[in-house]
């Protein structure tokens, strides 16, 4: 217990040394120490902040979670910004050579960063004007499928084949993106059907009508119709035209089980879907034959 005091001397001495300095303040040991120590209680404070913006402040409002989300963010950015200049105003640090310092620095950083910063900002112009929302059924480049999550520098998408793909928030203000579902989940889909010159139009199209009706993925408020497309070259295109909800991410699936619905009523009534057809005219004549060259061997 004696030496106790000697021991604290020491280490205030060692914690005391200059090590440098940042313009005419000296930045010692135990100044390094206190900034960590009170950045990360400013951190954790600021996340207990953001949890109560979200989750309290407006939990009961109709802004979406992911506006929430970018608005607690923006909340503890700011607040850690201005708590940072505040921790080193108290250390009595020379903000203005602090400053000169991160603008030296930002430079160099913003050049390694401007994909980053891109993608940053384009979620928050995602999430604060929606046109693309969590559950979404979306068409961006070669990638069809549900948007799962809205990060700050990424957007999850999901497959069909449950495989997820992380697109680049600035994709989705620099490109074409198709959103199936942006208003509503109904869509119409268009299949089409070729018959014989030899069916009746009419009987054509009353089945096609009774096929759809009978489909549980078809809508029964939004209802199907036939256009007749074309006459075409060995055929009569018909366009069955039919509206789905439950089908919307699965198309094909509703494709085939139509389809396979179209051949068995087809096959009931007798209706012929015909093969492509091609007529060959064959001219009487006499082919040319060309005499051999002469020999010229002696």
């Amino acid at each position: 217990m004696d030496h106790l005091p000697e021991i604290s001397e020491t280490l205030t001495h060692w914690l005391n040394i200059p090590l440098f300095e940042i313009g005419t303040t000296p930045i010692t040991l135990w100044t390094i120490v206190s900034l960590v120590v009170l950045f990360v209680l400013l951190l954790w404070l600021t996340r207990i902040l953001k949890n109560w913006v979200i989750l309290t402040l407006l939990a009961n409002s109709r802004i979406d979670i992911g506006v929430r989300q970018a608005v607690g963010a923006i909340v503890r950015i700011g607040v850690i910004a201005i708590g940072f200049i505040v921790i080193l105003q108290t250390m009595g640090i020379d903000l203005s050579t602090v400053t000169v310092l991160a603008g030296a620095l930002g430079i160099g950083v913003g050049f390694g960063l401007q994909t980053i910063t891109n993608n940053l900002v384009s979620g928050l112009i995602l999430l604060f004007e929606r046109p693309v929302k969590i559950g979404d059924r979306i068409e961006i480049g070669r990638v069809t499928g549900n948007v799962v999550d809205i990060s700050a520098r990424a957007t999850t998408v999901v497959t069909n084949d449950n495989i997820a793909i992380i697109i680049p928030n600035s994709e989705f203000i620099t490109s074409k993106v198709t959103n199936w579902s942006y208003t509503t989940r109904d869509v119409r889909f268009n299949f089409p059907v070729g018959v014989s010159y030899r069916e009746d139009p009419e009987v054509v199209r009353t089945l096609l009508l009774e096929i759809a009706s009978n489909h549980p993925g078809v809508l029964t408020e939004r209802k199907p119709d036939v256009l007749l497309q074309e006459f075409g070259e060995s055929a009569l295109h018909f366009l069955l035209r039919v509206w789905t909800r439950d089908y919307t991410d699965r198309p094909g699936v509703l494709r085939s089980e139509l389809n396979y619905a179209i051949s068995r009523k087809f096959r009931e009534h007798g209706i012929e879907i015909p093969y492509p057809q091609r007529d060959i005219h064959i001219k009487d004549g006499v082919l040319p034959i060309a005499s051999p060259a002469p020999s010229t061997k002696s």
